[in-house]
C-alpha cells in the first residue's frame, strides 16, 4: 500500500495511543491491546448481565422473555458486528501500511453503511418482533413481554450501530484504551438507571421488562454513540477522520461489504441456530427456557475475555499483514490462543465447583438453579476450546479471510449442532441436557477445523 502524507494528518507529537503495533514484543503488544479490549468486551456485556439480575426479580417468566428476545436482538447485533469486520480489517491494513488517507476514506464509507443498516433493523423491529418470537414456540405471555422488549432494542439500534462503529474504528487503529473508557461510562449510566426504570423507583415509571430496553437505548444513544463520534471526529484518538469531501464510493463500500457479509452471516448463523435451540428446549417448559436464557448470559460473561483477546490478535494480524510481516501475524494468533486457553482451564475448574453459586447470583428458585447449574457444567467442554475458536476466527477476520469462518460455522452448527440437538434427547435419556451436549460437540469440531486451516496459512496471502 502507498504511504500517504495527506495534509489532513500532519505529523505531531505522539500521543500515548500512537504506537506502532507491528514492532516490539508480540506478547507485550497482545497484552497492551487485549487487556483494554477485554475490559471493553466485559463491560459491554455487563449491560445484559445487569438487566438479567434485575429482571430476574420479576420472576422466571420475565427472565425467559428477556432471554429469548435478547437472542433475537443478538442476531441483529451479530450481523452489525459482521459488517464492522470488513471495516476493521481494511482499517487495520491501512494503518499497518501507514496510509491514513485511506483509513479516512474507509471511515467515511463506514458511516454510510452503518446508517443504512441501522434503519433496516429498526424496520424489522417495528413490524416483526412479535412474529419472530411466536415462531419459536414460546408461551404467549413470553411473546407479549419479549416482543415489546425486542422492539425497543431494535428501534434503538440506530444509536447502537454508531456506538459500535466508533469503538471499532478506534480499536482497529490500535487505540483500545479510549473505547474502554467510553464503555465504562456507558455502563455506569446503565447500572444507575436500570432499576429505576424497571421497578419504577423515585419519579420514574415502572416499565418492568421494557425498562431494561429503554435503559440500554439511553446509555448507548447518549454516551456510546454521541460521545464516541465526538471523540473520533475531534481527533482525540489515533486517526482523525473528517467529513471533508464526503461522497459515496461504491467500489470501496463493495470491498467492505464483500469482507463483511460472510462475517455477518457467520454471526447470524450462530445466533439463528441459538434461536432454533430455544425451539428444541421450549417443549421442556418455561423453567428450562429460563435456565437456558440464564446460561446464555453467563456464557457471554465467560466468553467475552476470549473476544477481547481475539479482537486484539485480529487487529495485530491485520496491521502486521499491512506492514508486510505475515509470519509475525501467524505467531500472534497462536500465542493469543495458547495464553487464553490456559486462562479458560482455570475458569473451568471454578465453574465445576461453584456452578450453583454462580447461578444464584441471578435467581434462587431451586429448580432453576439445579437445571442451570447442570447446563453450566456441561459447558466446560465448550470453555476449554473456546479460546482457540474465537482467537483464530478473529485473526482470520482481521486478515479479511471471512469466508472460511462462515462455512465452518455453517457446517458445524447446521449439520452437527442442530441435528444432534434434535436427536440426542430422542435417542437417549439425557432429555434437555442433550441439547446442551450438541452445542459442545459442535464447537470442539469447529476448533479443530480452525486450527488446521490457520496452520495451512492461506489467509496470509489474502488481498483486500
Amino acid at each position: 500500500m502507498k504511504i500517504s502524507k495527506d495534509k489532513d494528518f500532519p505529523q505531531k507529537k505522539k500521543a500515548s495511543f500512537d504506537r506502532d503495533w507491528t514492532e516490539g514484543s508480540i506478547v507485550g503488544n497482545l497484552w497492551g491491546l487485549s487487556w483494554p479490549m477485554t475490559v471493553t468486551a466485559l463491560i459491554e456485556q455487563l449491560g445484559i448481565i445487569i438487566d438479567m439480575v434485575w429482571v430476574g426479580r420479576l420472576g422466571a417468566s420475565a427472565m425467559a422473555s428477556v432471554g429469548v428476545a435478547g437472542l433475537a436482538v443478538m442476531m441483529m447485533v451479530a450481523a452489525r458486528q459482521g459488517l464492522n469486520t470488513g471495516i476493521r480489517a481494511m482499517l487495520a491494513r491501512f494503518v499497518g501500511a501507514k496510509d491514513f488517507a485511506g483509513a479516512n476514506l474507509v471511515t467515511q464509507q463506514a458511516m454510510i453503511v452503518s446508517g443504512i443498516f441501522a434503519i433496516a433493523v429498526a424496520v424489522i423491529g417495528i413490524f416483526f418482533s412479535d412474529a419472530l418470537l411466536t415462531l419459536l414456540g414460546v408461551e404467549p405471555h413470553v411473546v407479549a413481554r419479549g416482543g415489546s422488549y425486542m422492539r425497543i432494542q431494535l428501534v434503538g439500534s440506530f444509536f447502537m450501530s454508531f456506538a459500535m462503529l466508533a469503538r471499532g474504528i478506534m480499536q482497529a487503529s490500535g487505540d483500545a484504551v479510549t473505547p474502554m473508557k467510553l464503555s465504562i461510562a456507558t455502563r455506569v449510566l446503565h447500572l444507575c438507571l436500570s432499576p429505576f426504570l424497571i421497578f419504577g423507583w423515585w419519579i420514574f415509571p415502572r416499565l418492568e421488562v421494557n425498562g431494561a430496553a429503554v435503559t440500554t437505548l439511553i446509555a448507548e444513544g447518549v454516551i456510546g454513540a454521541g460521545i464516541g463520534l465526538w471523540i473520533i471526529f475531534s481527533g482525540r484518538t489515533r486517526i482523525k477522520p473528517t467529513l471533508k469531501n464526503l461522497r459515496i464510493d461504491g467500489h470501496l463500500i463493495w470491498r467492505m461489504i464483500r469482507i463483511g457479509i460472510p462475517a455477518a452471516l457467520t454471526g447470524m448463523e450462530r445466533s439463528f441456530a441459538n434461536l432454533l435451540i430455544v425451539w428444541f428446549i421450549a417443549p421442556f417448559g418455561t423453567l428450562a427456557v429460563a435456565a437456558h436464557s440464564l446460561l446464555q448470559r453467563i456464557d457471554i460473561c465467560i466468553h467475552m475475555p476470549a473476544s477481547g483477546v481475539g479482537q486484539a490478535a485480529g487487529v495485530l494480524a491485520g496491521q502486521n499483514l499491512g506492514a508486510g510481516r505475515p509470519d509475525r501475524a501467524e505467531k500472534t494468533g497462536w500465542t493469543a490462543a495458547g495464553l487464553f486457553t490456559l486462562v479458560m482451564m482455570v475458569i473451568a475448574v471454578i465453574v465445576w465447583f461453584q456452578a450453583e453459586n454462580i447461578v444464584r447470583i441471578f435467581n434462587t428458585e431451586p429448580g432453576l438453579v439445579q437445571t442451570a447449574a447442570n447446563f453450566l457444567r456441561i459447558q466446560i467442554g465448550d470453555y476449554l476450546v473456546f479460546g482457540l475458536v474465537v482467537v483464530l476466527m478473529y485473526c482470520l477476520n482481521g486478515a479479511g479471510d471471512t469466508l472460511v469462518p462462515m462455512l465452518t460455522t455453517l457446517a458445524t452448527m447446521w449439520f452437527i449442532q442442530v441435528p444432534l440437538a434434535y436427536l440426542i434427547p430422542k435417542w437417549t435419556d439425557l432429555g434437555v441436557y442433550g441439547v446442551r451436549w450438541a452445542g459442545v460437540i459442535a464447537i470442539i469440531l469447529r476448533g479443530l477445523i480452525y486450527a488446521v486451516y490457520f496452520k495451512a496459512g492461506f489467509w496470509k496471502r489474502r488481498q483486500l
